[in-house]
């Protein structure tokens, strides 16, 4: 270095300087909101499972909700079917591009970890959003809500419109799918112990992709004429099901609930194929991962468990345990509140 600086002369050694100062960006020096005006430093990327995805296109206008708030950058990229191979290359060419942070929704994971570690390693920071990936690839998963309680409160709600009783169906996403995978497990625990007249006669896997999940609905109403209802945790097949349903003059006669966004669902919610459905905001979902990622790309929170933050107009946040962050309960919507949002 000392031969290098000999050689460039004064003028030089000041532009490398400069240059190695702009490169390297500065952390924060301390509290637990991020800094608004550093916009260069905040270059944060939103890798969903799919894009053209009404869910994640919400989660995406809450990012940059809150990339604006901050003067941050905001980017979305992401395959165009739920593929979790499809994922890896755009991991790795964020990571050759030096972006300050991922936000990722992971559509399996493990086959993702290798990529996350590998961009973690290069400084890269790594926040999972809506599903979760390996632990150990990840700085901080921001949960939308509880599994259990979303798990649960799904059997409560189905059960609810078919008085507790007769064949049920769950319309998922992919089979690898974490938060679908742990959503379910909690669905079978609660029919265990609590409706012992309501039967788990299928699981279908749609990959969250319309057309798939829309003759899927139909082969499950072929295969079971006597099925009572159907639970799809997925805004994809939630959606595919009610068009399914109404297609073959079912709507209304399967009960039919799971997670959706209003906007997509008010239809079938006001001619009666949907009673009522579950989600949280996936915009404040959106909106809260970035201000995670933001704040990690700061060095004022490492993911630690019991590090507390605010954002912005989500209020405070404690990281809880396996550094996990919780948006919050999920709403149910149904008839008498629907139009009261607009998402």
């Amino acid at each position: 270095m000392k031969k290098l600086f000999q050689t460039l002369g004064l003028g030089s050694l000041v532009f490398v300087m400069l240059l190695l100062a702009a490169c390297g960006g500065t952390a924060g020096t301390g509290g637990a909101t991020p800094t608004t005006g550093t916009g260069g430093n905040l270059n944060i990327v939103f890798l969903p499972k799919q894009i053209n995805n009404p869910y994640f296109d919400t989660a995406a206008k809450g990012g940059q909700e809150a990339a604006t708030a901050l003067s941050g950058k905001f980017q979305q990229v992401g395959p165009s079917s739920a593929n979790a191979a499809a994922q890896v290359p755009f991991i790795t060419s964020l990571t050759q591009q030096h972006v300050g942070a991922i936000v990722i929704s992971g559509d399996d994971p493990n086959a993702v970890a290798p990529a996350l570690k590998q961009a973690m390693a290069q400084g890269v920071k790594v926040v999972s959003y809506d599903a979760d990936v390996a632990p150990d690839a990840r700085n901080v998963f921001v949960n939308q809500a509880n599994s259990e309680q979303i798990g649960r409160s799904e059997v409560d709600l189905l059960a609810q419109q078919i008085n507790s009783t007769g064949q049920i169906a769950i319309l998922s996403a992919a089979s690898t799918a974490a938060n679908q995978n742990a959503w379910i497990g909690f669905m079978k625990d609660e029919l265990a112990a609590k409706y012992p007249n309501m039967k788990l006669v299928k699981i279908a896997y749609g990959n969250d992709d319309d057309t798939t999940s829309f003759n899927l609905t139909l082969a499950l109403l072929q295969q079971f004429p006597n099925l009572k209802g159907i639970i799809s945790p997925t805004t994809v097949g939630i959606a595919a099901a009610a068009r399914a349903l109404e297609s073959v003059k079912k709507g209304g006669q399967v009960a039919l609930t799971g997670l959706g966004t209003p906007n997509q669902l008010r239809q079938y919610v006001k001619d009666g194929t949907i009673k009522g459905f579950e989600l949280w905001d996936p915009g404040n979902l959106g909106y809260l991962a970035y201000y995670v990622a933001a704040l990690l790309i700061e060095g004022k929170i490492k993911g630690n468990v019991g590090e507390t933050f605010t954002a912005g107009k989500l209020g405070s946040y404690t990281i809880g345990a396996g550094s996990v962050v919780l948006l919050g309960p999920p709403t149910v919507f149904n008839s008498a509140n629907i139009d009261q949002f607009n998402f």
